[in-house]
């Protein structure tokens, strides 16, 4: 990507950003928080996802 066309794409982005209502950025900014991965997913993968909630819930039904 030359430096002419990555200033166009964020002047771009920005300016789709700022005429967005307030309203709207807060709602979208709410939406991906709550589509994230868990933190153990996201930094370690898979397995030790499945053993920590596995874990997890042991202690929950005790």
């Amino acid at each position: 990507m030359k430096t002419n066309d990555y200033v166009k794409y964020m002047t771009q982005t920005i300016v789709k950003y700022a005429d967005q209502p307030k309203d709207e950025r807060k709602r979208l900014r709410i939406e991906k928080k709550q589509t994230k991965a868990d933190f153990w997913y996201r930094w370690f993968g898979i397995l030790p996802y499945i053993l920590y909630s596995e874990i997890k819930k042991k202690q929950r039904h005790k």
